[in-house]
Parts: structure tokens; C-alpha cells; sequence
């Protein structure tokens, strides 16, 4: 079985979702919204102030987030080592998002968050808050009320967010292994097809001429052993494709002799491209046994890769029957034709496509194109 090919992004999309940094900056904004819309009530409450409720809003909601989120994430990390040290699988951090975690980390920071930030902002301001447990204060009991109420807020907010985005993420993670499970699928199913035609020539070449079989045996080792390797990982450099195509057709022109040309145009600045293995192999394979091996004069089979703008643009033309020449005999089931298409479909959605017409010119034929994007 063949190790599950790397999709373009697979192995960061979980990561992405979950990064530290963003949801960092996601919840810093979130406060910044939050502190900012408690100065602007209390402004219309008091009748102005505005500077000083932003110094105190910010001051108390960031002591508060410190407290509240910061322990979180320690209590997080020391608990997790505690596991790794007995032995035990570390837990995901959305199990530290449930009140089993928040509440003792609330009530300490609708205690000390605000008597911090008061602190804080007096220092700033060279204001003189009174104590914010003092009884009967109007502005003590508001500030609390709003600490308590911004808290439960923040705390319900930013965890909301972030159940949603470990669930989209493991939403992609699981959707992306599925593709992934499917293109190997894919590939296995294409493997043996690609062998079962390259044995069925070697079969008829036996009877017909037994020095050129054993020739043409000998080819087929060292073919298959090249391209099953090949097939092993998700992509390969867009020269390893055309020098598999090249060794394949090698092996066909072992049996049909002159009656096959070939012709390959690789430009140099296109050889590293990355590309799925065994992508122009049923390409190829297509050509010469529905267009070429039918024809007695046989034909020409040309293979180019151009780069149009942000595409890759991989042809493969024979100059054999034609699509409306081919008998019922030939014409087969396309297997190979579907599995392109399937392996396209899975590897890059609407982003790619392979489209089958004849060839343009007097000399006829076939020409089959695939269209995909460059880069990841």
C-alpha cells in the first residue's frame, strides 16, 4: 500500500487553525472591543472622561484577561508535563475550556483583576480611586458590575470561539484525509492497470518474436522498477514524469518498432515543477493503444509542457486514429482517462482539468490536455 500522499496544505491546515499567534490576536481585539465599549458607558454615565475610562477600562480588563486566560493556559501546561511525567497522553487544549477550569480563575480575576487595574491606572493617571470593596459606593459596586459582567462576557465569547475553531479545524483535518485516503485508492487501482497493459504487449510480442521479448522484458524491469518507486510518493519533478513517459514508450517501441516516433519538449525552467506521479502515464498509455498500436503505419506521440500565466499546461498528441477512428475493439472502458480526472479532482478541486478532443492539423489524432495550477 502506498503511504498517504501530502495534499497541497495537509499538513498545516490543523496547525494554521489552531495557531497560537492568531488566536492571540483574536482575542486581544476582542478586548480591545470589550474594554473600549465599558469606557464609552461609563462616559455616558458619569457625563464625560472618556481618556481616564479608557485607562481604567484597559487597565481592569487587561489585569482580568492575564489572570483568567494566562492561568488558563498555565494551569494548561503544568497539568499536561504532569501527565507526560507519569506516562499519560497529553490532553488537548480544548479540555481547559469548560468551567472545571474557568471558574476558580474567574473568581480570582473579578477579585484581583480589578483592584490590580485600578492600581495600575491611578499610577497612570495620578487619579485616587476609592477601594472598590468599599460598602455603599456607587462607583465600586458599577466597577464590580461591569467586572463581573465583562469577565462572564469575555469568558463566553473567547471560548465560543474557540470550540468553533478547533471544530472547523478538525472538520478540514478530517476532509483532507479523506482525500487523501481516496487519491491513494486512486493511485492503487492505477498501478496494476498500468502493469496488466504492459504485460498483455509483452504476451503478444512472445509469440511473435521471442528475441524481442526477452529484450523487451528486460526493459520492463527496469520500467517498473522506476516507476513503481515513483508512484510511492505524493509528487515527483515534472522531468521524472516525462523520463517515466519516455521509458514506457521505449518499452512500446521494443515491439512496434519504426511504427513509433516520438517526440518530448520539456523547457528547462519547468523541470522542477512538483506534479503527481503516473499523471501522464495513462495519457500516454491511452494514445498508443486506442490511437497508434491500431494504426498499420502506426504514428507520432509528442509530449509538452508549457507554462500559461499561474498554470501548468501538460499536452499529449499522437497522430493514430482519432477519437471517431477508434473501433468498439479499442475503444475500452477509459480507466485510465477516469482516473486522471479522479486524481485531479481530489488533488486540486476546480483548480485543474483534463480535457480529451482531436487533434487539430491534417495529420488527425488524439490530443489530451491537462490544465493545473503551479505551485501549492
Amino acid at each position: 500500500m502506498n503511504p498517504a500522499p501530502t495534499l497541497p496544505g495537509s499538513d498545516t491546515a490543523l496547525q494554521s487553525a489552531l495557531s497560537p499567534r492568531a488566536k492571540l490576536w483574536r482575542h486581544a481585539l476582542f478586548m480591545v472591543l470589550l474594554c473600549s465599549g465599558i469606557a464609552v458607558l461609563l462616559a455616558v454615565i458619569d457625563g464625560g472622561g472618556l481618556p481616564n475610562k479608557l485607562i481604567y477600562s484597559f487597565s481592569i480588563g487587561l489585569c482580568c484577561w492575564i489572570i483568567i486566560d494566562g492561568g488558563r493556559h498555565a494551569a494548561a501546561a503544568l497539568y499536561s508535563r504532569w501527565r507526560q511525567r507519569r506516562g499519560l497522553a497529553a490532553l488537548p487544549f480544548t479540555v481547559f475550556v469548560g468551567w472545571r477550569w474557568i471558574a476558580p480563575l474567574m473568581l480570582v480575576g473579578m477579585l484581583a483583576g480589578p483592584v490590580l487595574g485600578t492600581m495600575i491606572a491611578d499610577a497612570l493617571t495620578g487619579l485616587h480611586s476609592p477601594g472598590l470593596f468599599r460598602p455603599g459606593s456607587t462607583g465600586s459596586a458599577l466597577t464590580l458590575a461591569l467586572t463581573v459582567f465583562g469577565s462572564a462576557l469575555a469568558f463566553f465569547a473567547l471560548s465560543t470561539m474557540e470550540r468553533l475553531a478547533n471544530a472547523r479545524a478538525l472538520a478540514e483535518a478530517a476532509q483532507r484525509q479523506a482525500a487523501e485516503n481516496q487519491l491513494k485508492l486512486l493511485e492503487s487501482q492505477l498501478e496494476p492497470h498500468m502493469l496488466f497493459n504492459t504485460l498483455a504487449n509483452l504476451r503478444v510480442l512472445i509469440g511473435l518474436d521471442p528475441p524481442r521479448a526477452q529484450a523487451m522484458l528486460d526493459q520492463l524491469i527496469g520500467f517498473l522498477r522506476a516507476t513503481l518507486n515513483a508512484s510511492r510518493v505524493g509528487t515527483h519533478p515534472l522531468a521524472a514524469e516525462f523520463e517515466r513517459s519516455r521509458d514506457y514508450l521505449a518499452l512500446i517501441a521494443v515491439r512496434m518498432g519504426a511504427r513509433l516516433q516520438v517526440a518530448l519538449d520539456l523547457p528547462d525552467e519547468l523541470r522542477a515543477l512538483p506534479v503527481p506521479p503516473l499523471l501522464l502515464q495513462p495519457l500516454v498509455e491511452n494514445s498508443v493503444k486506442h490511437g497508434l498500436e491500431p494504426k498499420v503505419e502506426g504514428g507520432r506521440i509528442e509530449l509538452r509542457a508549457r507554462r500559461d500565466g499561474a498554470r501548468l499546461v501538460l499536452s499529449v498528441r499522437d497522430t493514430g486514429l482519432g477519437l471517431e477512428g477508434a473501433s468498439a475493439a479499442t475503444a475500452g472502458t477509459r480507466f485510465g482517462l477516469q482516473q486522471v480526472r479522479e486524481r485531479l479532482r481530489t488533488l486540486y478541486g476546480d483548480e485543474a482539468r483534463l480535457t480529451l478532443e482531436s487533434a487539430p492539423g491534417a495529420e488527425g489524432g488524439a490530443l489530451a490536455t491537462v490544465t493545473l495550477p503551479i505551485g501549492p
